[in-house]
């Protein structure tokens, strides 16, 4: 509620005076309030008024039922009916918060909300009660327990709460937006921006959002996207109340006068059919509060702060014979509710008195509360006390329960057997990695344990394992932990090692011989680098990818290529796929189907990677998709190379997509065909428990050609009947992906008997006859396996846990069936013949996707890929095929068995990737960099404030395009998303967890040569969406609101068309001179060859001796005084040329090193003695005051 206008009387309560955590009685308090009203000897009354005993209420008319105290003296500033139980809620100006029980109103709770601030509203949930006051949301049990407390910021002046579901909360006041929280996380989720700011109301219904405004204004906004649709403009002055009941919304408020602001007697009433005002309701009290109380009809509450009380419908006329008086202790009623069921009114006044008013006897709040609890009777008054330290005392004494059972204690012993806790043992993996000084032994903590706790288990479910019936992990009574041998090293969860260097000690040539890419595992959801490499190794997929580009922001696919293009020139170093998870995390769809995962979540293992991974696959299939359908001629990157795929469906429907032909028989005859198509199949499996084999192909031909029962519509009975659901094949895709949705143990139970019994029919097939139920050792095996024992080509080793073929056989019948078989591996003849025939495809299994179970590290994802000749021909230049382990960083060649093994126990199949032969030449395999030089021309500021004389930099000329070999001084500056986690170790040094996560913020490039050299070309400063939690202005310049669009001055661009100007440079074959260089692209995500980057860093560095500052080699060689309160990045970019040319002059080109080495000798000589300090200089100078950058400044 709005209180201006209100009585200036009200002033005199002012929060201070009632400071105190418990009510204390005014001095100013009415004399009359004193009368029949019983105080404690503190002087706070606690009890109810006295009500007379015979009260009359009529049936159907309200009347007062009862009155009580609710804090005395202290202004009632909310009151709120529980909307679950039997209660009345009332809130004090003081932040005290009172319960009263029932329609006799007793006492159920007190307790204070907030220490200074008034309680400005009330909402009750299942579980508690919401108390919002100016800065504070406060989540408390009825009893009084603090569930949560949140705080807002300082500057918040919150008015008015809004439940929108269960869990979703909308929090507005006087400021210009509107936060929504979710009650379950207890985080701020939106933040909705307000044209018109002062929402001190809020209602909804089905239709709308209303927003009441301290200006005069309701707003109508959309219940999802909370943008305006409709306004309102209903009074002059401010307004009061309103209320919204079917297609009627009627407001009280203020209105301007001469005099100042007066209260309106003209109710506006407004048709939410037609949008538009209805004629004005006359009432003969001055309205402060209004509700609407829908009983027999729409008839309208409006209430008075004198007390004045009248019910009038909203299209009729007010009847003065309507009006009842409220009978206030104090001069005004300062709040008003009604009950969820209509048969009760609650009036809050000034003196701190609530007021009852129903229309029955007994009335009841809700129309279905539930029981409301009760704090249990103290017994200990009751009983005789106890004196413990008389031995003598009769145990009698304590009062025990007659009954005739036997009695826990009366336990026999011969039943009861001791149990001692045993110690568990020494971690396994500390026990393999200890190395003994005399006799103490020392190793690395595993961190499989909290620190200096040993908790003894019995048992320890781990949502990890899926469910599954696994080995128990708790290592009681075991010499050693299973898990850390049932997991082969090279699959267990990988992690970086962070030191004071960073990433550039870390060995990943340890974990990686190939010259394929890794993919590093520290970003935020890069559970997802498997599927990322087993889309990169589809050779038609990859080459549409680097051919797409597009001018939308956050677009998956250009991500993607960008990605892709840096797997391409990478030598073996790991890449981060940073920027393109950026983008996914942007994606609507991405967080509604739960694929984007919190931080602690990935850390600890939580989310089921299995199923997470599934649906990751469904949905980039999906969206590349719609990305390569969106043909539209790109604007910001003009001429960015044609379309890869022709009008219509994209190239990746015509790769994955399967049409098909949905049927559903209903048992009346009446049949209905629906075409469809799918990008991916889920395997379906059998309910047999028998133990009978199935063939791979059977199972995933009952997935594809699925037939099913289920409830559909029949157009010819006209209702919902029992049809047969089943779906013919149409087309076969050319990449067939399978989810396989082993999510229980039931479906791991399946492919491990499968598995049994495909084992046991090879041995039988290669070794003779198998004695059933017989069990083979591993000597056994080996002995069938050896030379001198039956030959078989794949070992005995080779053949366990192997269910799945290498390739399958497709053929599309005339009568729309499929026949689906296993297919012999490496038969080439039989390819021959089956080529032959119309309609048959040989599919070869590509990679396998597998969810490794490992509860010490919380589990993870890897990938077996199968490389092929062209990517073998560009990284190794020899021609083969080779089948591939990849755990993020961790690559490794593996057997092809290798990658058709499941021991269900941890290696459990997600998704499996089949391609038809000779794929490749089916497509164009041509990639033509889509990047072309008009990126680099002038471009728009996304910034609203930005003027041509905050510009910065000059943009290039067409005569001017950089050549191959051309200098180009670069600078990046950087902000933090997340803070560095780190722990401090027990010999006191610190081990760095994870990095900070930094964004870069601004991107400056400088010309290198020509008559404009050292005038910057490039010079944006990057808007980002995500949270920003320290600008680190000391270091990087960047200030809050320079990468805000709306307030900024600065040249703002996207992330993305940043990236494109560097991706061009780069490709162009420009070399880049800077400090630090390295992480400036880390951070940017750009991969850039060795030769084309100048890194001042290394030019003046020795070997073994610590990397100098720039600041400090500006002093030294240029006797430039930089940085001084802060960076910038022209500054920097530009020093670093000079330091360039610095170098060449002294070294002679780099044809006298060891003249440059006695320079470098000097340099650190001088750096100790200055202890790599720069003295403070007299009067700031700076590349930035030069006369070259005036002609920058003159624009």
């Amino acid at each position: 509620m709005n209180f201006e206008g209100l009585d200036p009387g009200l002033a005199e309560y002012a929060p201070a005076m009632h400071s105190a955590l418990d009510p204390v009685l005014d001095a100013h308090l009415n004399p009359s309030l004193l009368q029949n009203v019983e105080l404690d000897p503190e002087g706070v009354t606690l009890e109810a008024l006295p009500v007379q005993e015979s009260v009359h209420i009529m049936e159907g008319v309200y009347s007062e039922l009862h009155s009580v105290v609710a804090e005395v003296g202290v202004p009632v500033s909310v009151s709120h009916f529980d909307l679950h139980e039997e209660m009345l809620w009332v809130g004090s100006h003081g932040g005290h918060a009172t319960s009263f029980f029932g329609p006799a109103l007793e006492r159920y709770s007190s307790f204070q909300v907030n220490g200074s601030d008034d309680i400005r509203q009330i909402q009750s949930l299942e579980n508690g009660i919401l108390f919002l006051t100016k800065n504070n949301l406060k989540y408390m049990a009825r009893g009084g327990l603090i569930i949560f407390d949140y705080l807002l910021d300082e500057s918040e002046d919150m008015h008015s709460l809004l439940l929108t579901d269960s869990s979703t909360l909308l929090v507005g006041g006087l400021q210009n937006h509107i936060l929504e929280i979710d009650l379950t996380t207890v985080q701020e989720t939106q933040k909705y921006a307000v044209e018109i700011p002062g929402v001190t109301i809020m209602r909804q219904t089905n239709r709308f959002f209303f927003c009441g405004h301290t200006s005069g204004k309701v707003s109508l906004r959309d219940l999802r996207s909370f943008k305006v649709e409709h306004e309102f403009d209903a009074f002059s002055g401010s307004l009061s109340d309103f209320d919204v009941h079917g297609n009627l919304l009627a407001a009280c408020g203020f209105s301007s006068r001469l005099t100042g602001l007066a209260c309106d007697r003209f109710l506006k009433v407004y048709d939410l059919r037609m949008m538009r005002a209805i004629t004005p309701l006359q009432v003969h009290v001055d309205p402060a509060f209004l509700r609407f109380i829908p009983t027999y009809t729409s008839r309208l509450a409006i209430i008075s702060q004198s007390g004045q009380c009248q019910f009038c419908e909203p299209t009729g006329l007010a009847n003065p014979a309507d009006i009842f008086h409220v009978n206030p202790v104090g001069p005004l009623l300062m709040t008003f509710d009604v009950s969820a069921s209509k048969q009760a009114l609650a009036f809050g006044d000034s003196e701190g008195c609530v007021h009852l008013w129903t229309d029955s006897p007994e009335p009841s709040f809700n129309p279905y509360s539930r029981e409301t609890e009760f704090a249990l009777p103290c017994l200990v008054d009751s009983l005789p006390p106890l004196d413990w330290s008389q031995d003598l005392l009769p145990l009698s004494l304590i009062p025990v329960p007659l009954t005739t059972d036997t009695l826990l204690s009366d336990w026999p012993a011969a039943n009861s057997v001791p149990a001692p806790r045993r110690a568990p043992p020494v971690d396994a993996e500390i026990l393999r990695t200890m190395k003994k000084v005399g006799f103490i032994g020392y190793a690395p903590n595993p961190r499989t344990r909290l620190r200096n706790q040993i908790p003894y288990r019995l048992k320890e479910l781990d949502s990890e394992f899926d469910s599954f019936s696994q080995v128990t992990e708790s290592p009681i009574g075991r010499e050693e932990e299973p898990h850390l041998h049932m997991v082969s090293k090279k699959y267990r969860k990988v992690t970086i090692k962070y030191s004071k260097l960073g990433l550039e000690d870390f060995d990943f040539k340890h974990y990686n011989k190939t010259l394929f890419a890794g993919l590093e595992p520290h970003i935020p959801n890069a559970y997802c680098n498997c599927m990322i490499q087993v889309l990169y190794f589809l050779e038609p997929v990859r080459c549409l990818i680097q051919n797409h580009l597009c001018q939308k922001e956050f677009c998956l696919a250009c991500e993607l290529g960008f990605l892709f293009h840096m797997l391409d020139l990478s030598r073996g170093d790991p890449c981060q796929g940073s920027n393109f998870l950026r983008a996914f995390r942007t994606i609507p769809e991405a967080s509604a189907l739960g694929l984007i995962l919190a931080d602690s979540d990935e850390a600890s293992g939580k989310g089921n990677l299995a199923r997470l991974i599934q649906r990751w696959n469904r949905f980039i299939l999906t969206q590349l998709h719609q990305d390569m359908q969106e043909l539209e001629v790109p604007q910001a990157y003009r001429g960015a190379g044609g379309s890869f795929c022709s009008s219509g469906d994209s190239v990746i429907g015509q790769l994955f997509s399967c049409e098909m032909e949905n049927c559903s028989l209903c048992r009346c005859g009446s049949e209905t065909v629906r075409a469809s198509s799918t990008l991916l199949f889920t395997l379906s499996y059998p309910e047999d428990k028998t133990g009978k084999n199935y063939d791979f192909a059977q199972v995933l031909k009952r997935s594809i050609c699925l037939e099913q029962n289920t409830q559909a519509w029949c157009d010819n009975c006209e209702k919902y009947q029992p049809t047969i659901q089943t779906r013919n094949i149409r087309h076969l895709p050319d990449i067939l992906v399978i989810n396989c949705e082993v999510n229980s143990s039931k479906e791991a139970d399946f492919w491990r008997m499968q598995a049994e019994v495909a084992f046991k029919m090879a041995i039988k097939k290669h070794g003779g006859e198998i004695a059933k139920n017989k069990e083979f050792s591993l000597a056994d095996r080996k002995e069938l396996g050896s030379p001198e024992g039956v030959l078989l080509c794949p070992s005995v080793e080779e053949l366990k846990n192997v269910w799945l073929p290498f390739s399958i056989r497709m053929k599309m019948t005339k009568n729309k069936g499929l026949d689906v078989c296993n297919w012999p591996d490496g038969d080439e003849w039989g390819l021959a013949k089956a080529e032959e025939e119309h309609g048959v495809y040989v599919y070869d299994l590509m990679a396998t996707v597998v969810h490794i179970l490992d509860s010490r590290t919380g589990g993870s994802l890897v990938a077996h890929i199968k490389v092929g000749e062209t990517y073998h021909q560009r990284k190794e230049g020899v021609t083969h095929q080779q089948w591939y382990l990849f755990n993020d960083f961790l690559i490794e060649p593996i057997d092809k068995y290798e990658a058709v093994q499941f021991d269900m126990n941890w290696k459990v199949p997600a998704i499996l990737y089949y391609i038809k032969r000779n794929l490749n030449s089916r497509y164009n395999l041509n990639i033509k960099n889509p990047i072309e030089a008009s990126v680099l021309l002038a471009e728009a500021s996304l910034a609203r404030k930005q003027r041509k004389t905050h510009t910065t930099f000059i943009p290039l000329m067409l005569n001017e395009m950089p050549q191959v070999g051309d200098l180009v001084g670069l600078d990046a500056e950087f902000v933090t998303l997340n803070e560095e986690e780190a722990e401090l170790r027990s010999d006191g040094t610190k081990s760095t967890i994870k990095p900070s996560q930094m964004s870069v913020a601004r991107i400056t490039c400088v010309r290198g040569q020509g008559p404009n050299e050292g005038i910057p070309f490039i010079d944006d400063y990057i808007s980002t969406q995500e949270q920003v939690v320290d600008y680190l202005t000391q270091y990087s310049g960047i200030k809050p609101g320079d990468l805000d669009a709306k307030i900024s001055s600065k040249h703002l661009t996207t992330l993305k068309s940043t990236y494109l100007k560097l991706r061009f440079l780069i490709d162009i074959g420009v070399k880049f001179v800077g400090h630090g260089l390295q992480k400036d692209f880390r951070v940017i995500n750009l991969m850039v060859p060795k030769d084309q980057v100048l890194d001042t860093v290394y030019l003046f560095h020795m070997p073994r001796k610590r990397m100098i500052s720039l600041r400090f080699l500006a002093w030294y060689f240029l006797d430039l005084k930089i940085q001084g309160e802060t960076h910038d990045s022209i500054e920097d970019a530009r020093t670093a040329l000079q330091l360039y040319r610095k170098y060449l002059e002294l070294s002679k080109n780099g044809t006298e090193p060891e003249s440059f080495h006695k320079v470098l000798k000097g340099l650190y000589e001088k750096g100790r003695k200055m202890d790599w300090k720069v003295p403070e200089p007299e009067s700031q100078t700076s590349p930035k005051n030069a006369a070259v950058f005036s002609s920058v400044l003159a624009l």
